[in-house]
């Protein structure tokens, strides 16, 4: 009986340390609203220069500090 005591104990301490990770990573993670920016033709980041990079449908799904672009040059928004 001491067993299962001991092996129930072990299993709730390891259920509340995965809980406790799970806890911490929901509160890291970004929330990106799915909407894309039609008008969307070009992005640059701080680690490619110049480079022109296909975009992604809007800034919260682009790195921190890329800038997604129109055709014309005019800057849309900047991934913070």
């Amino acid at each position: 009986m001491d067993f299962n005591k001991v092996i129930f104990t072990l299993f709730l301490i390891f259920g509340a340390m995965v809980v406790h990770e799970n806890v911490k990573m929901v509160s890291a993670q970004k929330f990106c609203p799915q909407f894309c920016y039609g008008e969307r033709a070009y992005m640059t980041c701080p680690y490619t220069g110049d480079q022109h990079l296909s975009p992604p449908c809007n800034c919260c799904m682009a790195s921190t500090g890329c800038v997604i672009y129109k055709a014309d040059g005019t800057p849309i928004c900047t991934a913070t």
